[in-house]
């Protein structure tokens, strides 16, 4: 399961064949004990460290408790944003038969009986499809590692994911953003107002330190994103005035831009505070991830282009963002309306009777 200290020596625990190991790695430095559970997982999978070439058969006899525990999750620790609220707990969500079996014995009927296991116990669409997409991305790094075969991976994406998933689109329109500013208190204000003129995500602006603001050129630089890419946001006149004031009231012993008033340290319940927003502006089935759905939302129906949303939103693939392109078809009905002025003149009256003279 990873690294632990006993005292100021670091200890690494291992599961295999269900059972589980406590190894001493028999020093106080971190890096140096971390090198030595990277060697004990490339010896558990049996690849020879100083030739590189595996020992074994592509295909491993660990099981996938093994695989994931003593695998998969460290590799995911410090790499995926979503470590902490999904990866970390995603075994709770696997039955206990499809734990103890071993990677080279699972193929697409073990996994769609694994979809049919969320489905009995009465799980939504999206859930289930979400625990599936988790699953197929494990395989997908044990395909890499050289642990299972392409074969075996390929069989296992032909599980699709289930029909029917609500894919949720909330977003504020301009009184509405107006209601929730005028009821946020003096902490959510600056984090809200933030949100709604960015669409960064509520990690992104709780990490937010004064080393990654940049007032002089207007820029918000995001080194580390949930797609792992460094991010560079522009600010507009009304956020580099708020940040400016914020610099100039900040706290001296922080670095963070938005701080716990009690503390000083990150903020991490913003949850209730802004609850209380809601129910005061009047605004109900909100999230705070829906802010960011409003600056993309916005931003779209003030027409511009879907690619420049994209890099804005930090999204890997279009397809994300296409989401929101319906919202842009009444102002490409107003873009199609100005040909009529340029091709025919400015009286639309005579313009329509000269089209009626010509099909007539």
């Amino acid at each position: 399961m990873g690294l632990y200290k006993r005292g100021k020596v670091w200890w690494l625990t291992i599961t295999r064949n269900g059972k589980r190991f406590h190894i001493s790695t028999k020093t106080t430095d971190k890096q140096k004990a971390q090198e030595v559970y990277a060697e004990v997982l490339l010896r558990l999978t049996g690849r020879n460290n100083a030739t590189g070439v595996t020992d074994k058969p592509a295909e491993s006899g660990l099981t996938y408790q093994e695989f994931y525990e003593n695998h998969y999750l460290p590799w995911c620790m410090g790499r995926h944003a979503s470590y902490e609220k999904t990866k970390k707990y995603f075994l709770n969500a696997v039955p206990e038969w499809f734990k103890k079996l071993k990677l080279c014995e699972i193929s697409m009927k073990e996994v769609e009986s694994y979809q049919s296991y969320l489905i009995r116990k009465g799980l939504k669409v999206d859930t289930c499809n979400k625990y599936l997409s988790l699953l197929k991305a494990s395989f997908t790094k044990a395909c890499e590692w050289e642990l299972i075969t392409e074969e075996r991976l390929k069989a296992i994406r032909k599980v699709k994911l289930l029909k029917g998933e609500v894919k949720r689109l909330k977003y504020l329109n301009p009184d509405e953003i107006r209601r929730l500013l005028e009821a946020c208190d003096r902490y959510l204000y600056p984090v809200v107002f933030t949100a709604l003129n960015t669409g960064m995500r509520r990690g992104e602006l709780l990490n937010l330190r004064w080393k990654d603001v940049d007032l002089k050129n207007g820029l918000i630089l995001l080194e580390k994103t949930k797609n792992q890419e460094r991010r560079e946001i522009p600010m507009n006149e009304a956020l580099k005035e708020l940040f400016r004031r914020l610099f100039t009231q900040r706290r001296l012993d922080t670095d963070y831009v938005f701080p716990s008033p009690q503390t000083g340290n990150r903020f991490y319940d913003i949850r209730r505070a802004f609850q209380r927003a809601l129910r005061k502006a009047g605004i109900r089935d909100f999230r705070f991830h829906d802010l960011r759905h409003t600056f993309a939302s916005q931003l779209v129906m003030a027409g511009v282009d879907i690619r420049t949303v994209q890099e804005l939103l930090g999204h890997k693939k279009l397809s994300m963002t296409m989401r929101y392109s319906h919202l842009s078809q009444a102002h490409k009905k107003e873009a199609v309306q100005t040909l009529e002025k340029v091709i025919l003149g400015e009286d639309r009256h005579q313009s329509v009777t000269k089209v009626l003279q010509f099909t007539n």
